[in-house]
């Protein structure tokens, strides 16, 4: 039933988008101004709430349980495992964000909290950045991820979001509702990695005009993604030790070099001060920030950005928490949340500092206009930025593979999960299903590219994630269940290892009892 309803839905959306472009557009643009009026506020509290519950978690005694049995032992190495949770999840964003961002917030500062070009507008351009891809996105990633690690490999429940609701549904949850769940959390999930698909196909288009001088525009696009959709599908289809894998393993070796180059033959000082009093500003400005919303008249450049992005990593949590807990068994729920919201956060803003920060410095400094070049097309934030550098052909040619592997990476984890989500949680999917919703997911894209570009996939993400946080809510309801009724109360006294009874704790590697006969 999910697998055939969730066809029907994407099917019928994508008839519509043939059929009716124009009117899919605007009845999307009325609900997306619908629902950030309304509702953008929920977007703005929601991942400060799962921002306090997770460190409550990793902090409190729940933090040493593993996802998995107690003797399970992770099932990737160390580096691999954090390659996939950064390169499958949102790596395409760094190119198509990576100097795009920062550079537009420098000439047109957030809420007009500064002058543009000036030194107060650069920190500001990289502290408005990391708020929206550091910590709020990744606690929305983490809280899923936490949850269905633990309901697949503790509990040992199928992979899908219906089965996190048992503790509130009962056996309703393998009925019709938990149908609804699972078809809606397809439906949230293919649109939401639709959107990283078409920023993709954009920024490889001009990629590939800079570097051979191909004609750019959606007939190019398209062609893009019918190549990247094949070559997805079938990395998907070899499964996640081998092509999603290898593809995130390669992706980091080539974005670390790209990354390196341009630090030193940068003005490295200048980039390390920048990103240091940026984060500095993002620390003490970070519940002001979090909590700005558009009631001064800002809600145009919140749809651009901090709703678009917020949304964009709402409509993402299904797709990522079910490939975090697929690659996450053996780790504790400590060691899960401090990697998951630390790592990739850090990584990012550092990103974000030398390739964003570059271009600020050039703009200041150097007489450039990227950031004019920025407003003109999008996609070309990163090319101008490189060609002010030594090889600026070779640093192009390596951001045009970048992206391609960061498309193919993040596009065939998503076509995997896809797979399990629609097979009853399995965690191998049948290959014809692999590559039947990798043909789903380009198809959506190029509907998408050819109705509206660029807003049409901004517009998509927001509204089809709406209704998603209440699913969130949901998750974490039941998640505190399932912790509470399974593994006791956080402040409970530990459990006999034997009768699993209470019991008074005794200095580690003390296993003399505690007076009852109980081993502690």
């Amino acid at each position: 039933m999910v697998f055939w309803a969730s066809l029907a839905i994407s099917s019928l959306f994508v008839v519509w988008g043939v059929a009716a472009p124009d009117h899919q557009m605007s009845t999307m643009n009325s609900a997306i101004n619908w629902v950030t009026a309304n509702f953008g506020w929920a977007y703005l509290v929601l991942p400060l709430f799962l921002l306090v519950l997770l460190i409550w978690l990793a902090l409190g005694r729940y933090g040493r349980i593993r996802l998995g049995a107690d003797d399970d032992r992770p099932e990737f190495r160390t580096h691999t495992w954090i390659a996939m949770i950064m390169c499958a999840v949102m790596g395409i964003g760094l190119v198509s964000y990576g100097v795009a961002q920062p550079i537009s917030h420098f000439a047109a500062p957030p809420h007009d909290l500064a002058e543009p070009g000036t030194p107060e507008a650069a920190v500001l351009a990289l502290q408005y950045s990391f708020h929206d891809w550091g910590l709020h996105a990744w606690v929305i990633f983490a809280i899923f991820g936490l949850a269905l690690g633990y309901s697949i490999h503790r509990k040992k429940r199928p992979g899908l979001v219906s089965a996190l609701f048992r503790p509130l549904l009962g056996r309703h949850a393998d009925g019709p509702a938990g149908k609804a769940i699972d078809i809606f959390t397809v439906f949230a999930t293919l649109f939401g990695t639709t959107t990283s698909l078409g920023l993709g196909a954009l920024q490889i288009d001009h990629g590939l005009n800079v570097l051979l001088g191909t004609p750019t525009g959606t007939t190019a696009q398209v062609i893009i993604v019918v190549v990247i959709t094949v070559l997805f599908s079938l990395s998907a289809a070899s499964g996640v030790k081998r092509g999603i894998r290898y593809t995130s393993e390669i992706n980091l070796s080539v974005a670390s070099v790209l990354f390196l180059f341009v630090l030193f033959l940068g003005p490295t000082a200048f980039l390390v001060s920048l990103f240091l009093e940026s984060l500095g500003q993002y620390t003490s400005e970070f519940a002001l920030m979090s909590l700005r919303g558009p009631a001064f008249g800002d809600l145009e450049w919140m749809q651009g950005w901090t709703f678009f992005m917020l949304a964009w990593w709402v409509s993402w949590g299904a797709f990522v928490g079910v490939f975090l807990a697929r690659i996450s068994r053996g780790r504790t729920i400590r060691q899960f949340i401090g990697v998951v919201l630390g790592i990739p956060s850090l990584a990012f803003f550092a990103w974000f500092s030398v390739f964003g920060g570059s271009a600020i410095e050039l703009d200041m400094n150097h007489g450039t206009d990227i950031a004019g070049d920025t407003a003109a097309e999008i996609n070309s934030a990163f090319f101008s930025t490189l060609a002010e550098f030594p090889f600026p052909m070779v640093t192009a040619a390596l951001v045009v593979i970048l992206a391609v592997l960061f498309f193919i990476s993040g596009a065939d984890a998503n076509t995997y999960v896809l797979g399990m989500l629609t097979t009853h949680g399995s965690i191998k999917p049948r290959m014809p299903i692999l590559l039947l919703w990798g043909a789903m997911t380009g198809a959506l894209a190029i509907i998408l590219l050819l109705s509206g570009g660029l807003e049409a996939l901004q517009q998509t993400a927001i509204v089809s994630s709406a209704p998603f946080l209440l699913v969130i809510v949901g998750v974490v309801v039941c998640f505190l269940r399932d912790l509470r009724a399974t593994e006791g109360p956080a402040d409970a006294a530990p459990r006999c290892a034997d009768c699993e009874q209470h019991v008074h704790a005794r200095p580690e590697g003390d296993r003399s009892g505690d007076g009852d006969g109980h081993l502690v």
